[in-house]
């Protein structure tokens, strides 16, 4: 008897137990209810869910029939409107909608539905489109669901139990993987206005890093970067290894804050199974703005450019999710947060804030990309905090007298342009007139080009060293 049970639990195996006591858990034991007292907006007060319900959970409003006026949906399950708690007092709880509140009326009843508060990934998610929600958004059959749930809104792992940061990982970037490396585990942002290419760096790099896996969040971003995402930049190669959340601008802000939170949630879950992940973000300040709408609806004063306090408290508690592991056999998140800059002011309140907490920043400049260059990244003013331990002696050598000899350049620009400078006044200015156009042909670099595995310090050396061959073609220009 004794046998025969024993050969009847190694049946189960340990991930179908899991999934089996998930399941269990996520059964609702009882219905609690409530209505709605008031709407403004997307902001609906709901009384009766006062002591049931905290901060974060999502709920369902289902409209009366009287105020569907014969509409067959009203949101996204045709009677129900999802929405989630963001605040309560005297008068109730607050919720903000995930779509339009259209067929909501006084008395509407809410009710409690917790799966929402986590997603379930699976290895099979990779090759996958997904929305704001955890669910398919490409067409494609309905996701498979992982044995373990994943917080949506999950904290940063203690800062103690984390591994200190891996090796190099390649972007595919020359300007990048020479001047700012990028290890394993580390948090870049790359700082832009409007039209420098911010977008473009972002799909070279999901095209030719070396990642086991890539998360992709496309939040608050045109609707057609995702099908050039998709066919152009990606490729059926490139989608196989990678899963896009995408939340586009028309979508609310709830969808667009949520989009981002499910995003760093399923780089936790490759992260966990030992696999090195690159989360790839565009872009933080359309997760901001969301936060801005959301918390100004909740009720929350305006302080800086418009921005209530709270907003940056959940800067730092988004992006310190990424990063390296905790504990052996746990992978890396590498982050790269792309950061739309306001009238190109890289100190603006957001960006400031987003630069104290990432390890390192990329700037892209606006006359780089006017003289034709792309990718636009001024080396200079670009600082990657791992860099030290990314480079061999050989590389830190050859790096630091690039930028010795760019800085020379820029020194002297204005007077080099006018023709007011003397060859022969000054050794080092004129080592960086001869060595600026090899430099300037390794650092250009075509959206569809990728580095052919090539090793740019080899081109870098050779550039410095006068020799040929030490520069590359210079593309005609990149968007």
């Amino acid at each position: 008897m004794t046998g025969q049970r024993e050969g009847a639990l190694e049946v189960w195996s340990e991930s179908r137990i899991a999934a089996f006591e998930g399941a269990l858990a996520s059964i609702e034991t009882s219905q609690v209810g409530g209505t709605t007292h008031a709407c403004l907006g997307n902001r609906i007060t709901v009384r009766g869910l006062n002591g049931f319900v905290g901060l974060g959970d999502t709920c369902w409003v289902h409209p009366s029939p009287s105020a569907r006026n014969g509409s067959e949906t009203a949101g996204r399950h045709r009677d129900a409107i999802l929405a989630e708690v963001v605040g309560f007092s005297d008068e109730g709880v607050n919720l903000l909608t995930y779509d339009p509140p259209e067929a909501v009326s006084y008395g509407s009843p809410v009710r409690i539905d917790r799966r929402f508060n986590a997603v379930r990934p699976d290895l099979s998610w990779r090759g996958r489109v997904l929305d704001a929600l955890g669910e398919a958004a490409d067409g494609g059959p309905p996701l498979a669901r992982g044995a373990v749930a994943y917080p949506v809104n999950a904290p940063a792992p203690p800062a103690h139990d984390r591994q200190l940061m891996g090796g190099r990982m390649r972007l595919g970037v020359r300007a990048m993987d020479l001047f700012t490396p990028c290890c394993r585990g580390q948090r870049l942002g790359i700082f832009a206005g409007s039209g420098v290419g911010k977008s473009s760096l972002m799909s070279m790099m999901a095209k030719g890093s070396d990642a086991d896996v890539m998360v992709i969040g496309l939040i608050g971003e045109r609707g057609r970067e995702l099908q050039e995402m998709l066919n152009h930049t990606l490729g059926p190669e490139g989608l196989e290894r990678s899963v896009v959340v995408a939340a586009t601008s028309d979508m609310s802000a709830m969808m667009r804050r949520r989009a981002a939170h499910v995003t760093l949630a399923v780089a936790e879950y490759f992260r966990d199974c030992g696999l090195e992940v690159l989360c790839l973000l565009d872009s933080v300040t359309r997760y901001a703005m969301a936060l801005r709408e959301i918390h100004l609806a909740a009720g929350e004063p305006p302080t800086a450019k418009g921005y209530p306090p709270s907003v940056f408290a959940e800067l730092p508690r988004l992006l310190e999710r990424a990063g390296t592991g905790t504990g052996n056999g746990a992978g890396n998140i590498t982050g790269l947060f792309t950061v739309l800059v306001e009238g190109d002011d890289t100190n603006e309140p957001v960006s400031d804030t987003v630069r104290g907490i990432l390890d390192g920043h990329v700037i892209m400049d606006r006359r780089i990309a006017e003289a034709g260059r792309f990718p636009a990244i001024d080396v200079l003013r670009s600082v990657s905090r791992s860099a030290p331990g990314c480079y061999s002696a050989e590389e830190r050598t050859l790096v630091l007298r690039a930028r010795s000899l760019m800085q020379a350049y820029s020194e002297m620009s204005e007077l080099i342009e006018l023709g007011a400078y003397r060859q022969g006044s000054n050794p080092r200015v004129d080592e960086a007139i001869r060595v600026r156009p090899q430099i300037e042909a390794i650092l250009a670099q075509d959206l569809g080009e990728g580095d052919a595995g090539g090793d740019p310090f080899e081109d870098l050396a050779r550039a410095l060293a006068g020799m040929p061959g030490g520069g590359r073609n210079v593309p005609g220009g990149a968007g």
